[in-house]
């Protein structure tokens, strides 16, 4: 027989990438997570992870096994749920800017979807100024911003810190060009604030081409080799390339992610939502990104 305890801190250390991180994420120590695995192999009789560095990656046999793991524990929970009368059902709003629903929200909806598979997400993206709108109007249950620390008071609490960072083409030059071309966010984003003010601080010569709230058209501009944007580093695509201070970009604030809940009503379905949001940001590994 299998161990499904077993199978899922394997999922874990496929979704997180390390020993260490999806050992908090299953709450066991790291010696307890390396114990499960070699047992495990033991059990498939085939080798499943590669270890590389810190970071650890599927064999092929480690990829057939994932697919039937994920099945195993999804009919476990959906089981389990079935027989469960305090099962939280309804429908809970969860807002967020579209460059982190790329990014966060396939790990968080699969997450909460395992959990409660019988509540209903409605997903809105959009800019942050207009989330924190519907969130004070009580149009969404919670929601993932951009939180910057120079405005109070303070929309949601900082889950999340990342670097905010100067990207550009990985096969194009357009970042030498004598007066910079830019793609940002429309005039009241808060990173095309930080990226010009940073431009204008050390003199360098700027102009904004390509101007969205959609974060697919900004970084299409990017990989097009068109222009230079700024991206926080969870956001950063293959095809892309960081820019250093030592290639003249200067150093960009961190980018603060929070999370706002309504004031309006709070419901256990929320508090759940919000629980699997926080602990998805706090085990969401960060993509290696080639460096200037």
């Amino acid at each position: 027989m299998l161990d499904l305890d077993q199978m899922r801190t394997f999922v874990a250390i496929a979704e997180t990438g390390s020993f260490t991180r999806a050992a908090e994420a299953v709450h066991k120590t790291q010696s307890a997570v390396s114990m499960q695995m070699r047992r495990l192999e033991e059990r498939i009789g085939k080798p499943i992870f590669v270890r590389n560095g810190r970071q650890s990656r599927l064999t092929d046999e480690g990829e057939r096994l994932l697919s039937y793991a994920r099945r195993l524990l999804k009919l476990n929970d959906e089981t389990l749920s079935a027989f469960d009368d305090t099962e939280l059902v309804g429908g809970v709003r969860l807002g967020t800017p579209d460059d982190y629903a790329d990014r966060f929200l396939p790990e968080i909806l699969a997450r909460f979807s395992r959990s409660y598979p019988r509540a209903e997400v409605t997903v809105v993206c959009a800019p942050t100024p207009l989330l924190a709108d519907a969130i004070r109007l009580h149009e969404l249950d919670v929601a993932i911003v951009t939180h910057v620390p120079d405005r109070r008071p303070l929309l949601g609490e900082v889950v999340r810190r990342e670097p905010l960072l100067w990207v550009t083409s990985a096969r194009h030059c357009v970042h030498d060009e004598a007066t910079l071309p830019l793609a940002l966010g429309r005039p009241t984003c808060d990173w095309r604030g930080a990226a010009i003010s940073a431009l204008e601080a050390v003199g360098r010569r700027h102009k904004v081409l390509f101007a969205s709230w959609n974060s697919t058209a900004v970084g299409a501009a990017v990989l097009a080799g068109l222009a230079v944007s700024v991206l926080p580093e969870s956001a950063i695509r293959p095809g892309m390339r960081v820019l250093s201070e030592a290639e003249g970009f200067p150093r960009l604030p961190m980018c603060e992610i929070a999370l706002a809940k309504s004031w309006y009503e709070h419901s256990p379905l929320v508090d759940a939502l919000v629980e699997h949001i926080v602990s998805s940001l706090d085990n969401l590994a960060v993509p290696e990104v080639a460096m200037g």
